[in-house]
């Protein structure tokens, strides 16, 4: 009796899905910004320029051939330190990004490890330290938002999103309300992330994970800029110091800082 060939554990892993353009093996890994759908360098920009050229005037946005999210830029040659960055029109991209929107925009598709551990995330909620009102929050949002949707006219969307961050605090206040600190970030979270899907698609977990994180921290945005560089630095050097807490203490100075000193203080 002929024994079938046993397909098992020992077979490997599938091979990842190929180019859905041109159905091969994907060659030089490019990611389309807003959807994150992966297809060969070669091709998406091939695609991408098919699609401009029925166009009577260049276009400054595409839709993804899979699933028509509007997308616009190609990510590519991501080696874990550093990317390359194509526009669909690159005039576009110049026009409306600074080095500050760069920066976050290279942070969010470096995806570092969220440094829950810098900031007592666990006390912010547990003392509800989140009657603490950031005063920087509304300019905080109105870049990332800009940075992640790659438009400049992002008003609506940031009141829609801070509406909903205000209203679940709000509601905080007013109820008498006995939940445990980590359903009440639960809750936080997960309607953020309804409010924020729609516009910011692949990104927002990543968005979200960072607005928790720099309302923990009661920072303003330069300082927390600073802290994000760290973090960068330590990805590019590969290592990061066993004392990032009093390095991180040390480099940042300013009246701003008192909450976050304290909070250091009570945790260690």
């Amino acid at each position: 009796m002929v024994v079938p060939p046993s397909s098992s554990v020992e077979d490997g892993p599938p091979p990842p899905p190929p180019c859905s353009i041109c159905l091969e093996p994907i060659d030089q890994e490019a990611y389309l910004d807003r959807c994150f759908h992966a297809f060969c360098y070669r091709c998406i920009s091939q695609w991408i320029r098919y699609v401009d050229s029925k166009h009577v005037q260049s276009v400054t946005s595409v839709k993804c051939p899979l699933c028509k999210i509007e997308n616009f830029s190609i990510v590519h040659d991501f080696n874990g330190k550093s990317f390359q960055r194509h526009y669909v029109n690159q005039d576009f991209g110049k026009r409306h990004l600074s080095d500050a929107h760069d920066f976050r925009m290279k942070f969010y598709v470096s995806q570092i490890d969220h440094a829950n551990d810098m900031f007592n995330v666990e006390q912010y909620w547990k003392r509800r330290k989140y009657f603490q009102k950031n005063i920087w929050i509304q300019d905080w949002l109105k870049r990332e938002v800009q940075t992640l949707t790659q438009d400049k006219d992002v008003d609506i969307i940031v009141h829609h999103i801070n509406g909903v961050a205000e209203t679940f605090f709000r509601r905080q206040q007013r109820e008498d309300n006995k939940a445990m600190a980590e359903q009440k970030r639960t809750e936080f979270r997960t309607l953020l992330s309804e409010a924020a899907r729609p516009f910011l698609a692949g990104y927002t977990k990543s968005f979200i994970d960072e607005l928790e994180l720099f309302l923990v921290s009661g920072l303003n945005m330069e300082a927390y800029d600073r802290f994000c560089m760290q973090r960068m630095g330590e990805l590019s050097s590969g290592e990061a110091s066993a004392d990032d807490r009093e390095t991180y203490d040390q480099t940042l100075q300013g009246p701003f800082l008192q909450l976050f000193n304290e909070e250091l203080g009570e945790s260690e």
